[in-house]
């Protein structure tokens, strides 16, 4: 029999890429700063004030530096 929780995990669909400022680095654990205000600790090796993807807590890589706007509904 199988594992029930790894079988639900393979059903929902993967959390959603965020884009934010590093705006903290201390001993691997990185603090990136979303638009909106949000704040998100992060597991990955980047230089303070880089523009960066992350995806569950985890950087991706670099991002663009462009202009970001926060829609308010």
């Amino acid at each position: 029999m199988s594992n029930l929780y790894l079988q639900l995990k393979e059903i929902l669909a993967p959390g959603r890429v965020q884009i934010g400022k590093v705006v903290a680095v201390a001993d691997g654990a990185v603090t990136v700063e979303l638009p909106g205000a949000g704040r998100v600790r992060s597991k990955g090796q980047v230089a303070e004030g880089a523009s960066v993807f992350v995806l569950e807590g985890v950087i991706q890589g670099p991002a663009p530096d462009l202009p970001v706007y926060v829609d308010v509904i």
